[in-house]
C-alpha cells in the first residue's frame, strides 16, 4: 500500500469541500511587478490568520514583455523559505516550478528543504512552462517539454522516496545506486500538476496527487472531474482545482461575472455564490490571483474571509 500523503495535502484537497489559496504576491498591482515586495510576509501571515488554506508562488525566471507579468518577481524557493519562517500552519506551494528548465535533483533537494523547514507544509506544484522565449535562454528543448516534464516527476519521486536509487533517463542524468539524497521527507512529496503541461488526461488521472488548471469553462468542470474519475487506476483520485484572476469589487453584493474563463469579477458575496456552484461539481481548491483587484490587500482579504471563507 502506498504511504499516505501529508496532513497538509489532505487539508488543502478535501473531498466534497472547497478550499481557497492565494497566488503571490497576494495583492493587486498594475505593472509587471509590485512596487513593494517586502510586505509579502505580513500579507501571508494575515492570510493564514484569516483562514486561507494555501499560499502559492510562481516560477517566472525572465520578464517577457509579450506576457508582462512576472508573478512575485522573487525566486520561488527562496520566497517559500522566507514564508515558512513567517507562518505556522498554512500550506506553501509552487504554482509551479518549470520542471523542464530545472534539474530534478535541485528541485528534489530544495523541495525537501522547504518541506522540512516548514514542518511538512510544502506542496510541489510543477509545470511545463508556457513561454517559448525562455527555453533558448536555458538551452532547453521546447518541443520536448512534455516528455521532460514526466521524466522530471519520475526522477523527483525516485530521489525522495527511495534510498540509494537507480534511474536511467533520457532528458536528465542517471543514478547507479551509489548516491543518496538526504534528508528524506516524512511523507511523500505531494505532486501537483500546474496547467495541462501537454499531458493526456489519463496521465493526469493517475500520476499527480492533484491538478490545478486555469481557463476552465464552468460548463466543463463536472465533466473534467468525471473523466478523471473514469480514467483513474490508482488508489486515490487526483484532486482537481483551478486558478483564476479575481477582481473583488467594492460592493459585496455585486454578482460575479466571468470573462474568457479566466478573469472573475464581482463582490465577495457574488463570488461566494459563483464558487458554491463549483464546489457542488467537485472542485476542491481555488488558487486566487488578486492582481486585477485595485484595493488594499488587507481590506480585500478581510472581505473574502468574511463572505467567502465562512461560507465554505
Amino acid at each position: 500500500m502506498n504511504k499516505p500523503l501529508s496532513p497538509t495535502f489532505s487539508q488543502v484537497f478535501q473531498q466534497n469541500k472547497l478550499t481557497f489559496g492565494l497566488i503571490a504576491p497576494f495583492k493587486g498591482y498594475d505593472k509587471h511587478l509590485p512596487d513593494e515586495l517586502t510586505d509579502i510576509g505580513d500579507t501571508a501571515k494575515l492570510a493564514e490568520n484569516l483562514g486561507f488554506s494555501a499560499l502559492w508562488v510562481r516560477d517566472v525566471p525572465f520578464y517577457d514583455p509579450n506576457f508582462g507579468d512576472v508573478g512575485q518577481g522573487l525566486d520561488p524557493m527562496v520566497t517559500l523559505a522566507f514564508l515558512s519562517a513567517k507562518t505556522d500552519k498554512i500550506a506553501l506551494g509552487t504554482a509551479g516550478l518549470i520542471a523542464p528548465l530545472r534539474s530534478p535533483i535541485h528541485i528534489a533537494k530544495s523541495a525537501v528543504s522547504v518541506d522540512k523547514l516548514s514542518n511538512g507544509r510544502f506542496l510541489l506544484g510543477l509545470s511545463s512552462g508556457d513561454r517559448p522565449v525562455e527555453y533558448p535562454a536555458f538551452g532547453a528543448d521546447f518541443a520536448g517539454r512534455a516528455e521532460a516534464f514526466r521524466e522530471s516527476i519520475e526522477l523527483i519521486k525516485t530521489l525522495t522516496e527511495q534510498h540509494f536509487p537507480k534511474f536511467n533517463g533520457k532528458h536528465y542524468g542517471n543514478l547507479s545506486g551509489n548516491l543518496d539524497l538526504l534528508p528524506k521527507p516524512d511523507y511523500p512529496l505531494p505532486i501537483v500538476a500546474i496547467g495541462r503541461a501537454r499531458q493526456e488526461l489519463e496521465w493526469l488521472a493517475n500520476v499527480p496527487d492533484a491538478w490545478i488548471w486555469h481557463g476552465v469553462n464552468p460548463d466543463d468542470t463536472a465533466n473534467i472531474i468525471k473523466t478523471l474519475a473514469d480514467l483513474r487506476q490508482k488508489d486515490t483520485p487526483t484532486a482537481f482545482g483551478y486558478a483564476q484572476f479575481v477582481e473583488v469589487t467594492d460592493n459585496p453584493n455585486e454578482p460575479a461575472r466571468l470573462f474568457n474563463n479566466n478573469y472573475l469579477r464581482g463582490g465577495a458575496k457574488g463570488l461566494a455564490d459563483f464558487w458554491t456552484k463549483e464546489q457542488e461539481k467537485g472542485v476542491t481548491h481555488l488558487a486566487l490571483n488578486l492582481k486585477p483587484t485595485n484595493r488594499p490587500a488587507e481590506e480585500v482579504l478581510q472581505e473574502l474571509a468574511e463572505y467567502v471563507l465562512t461560507k465554505f
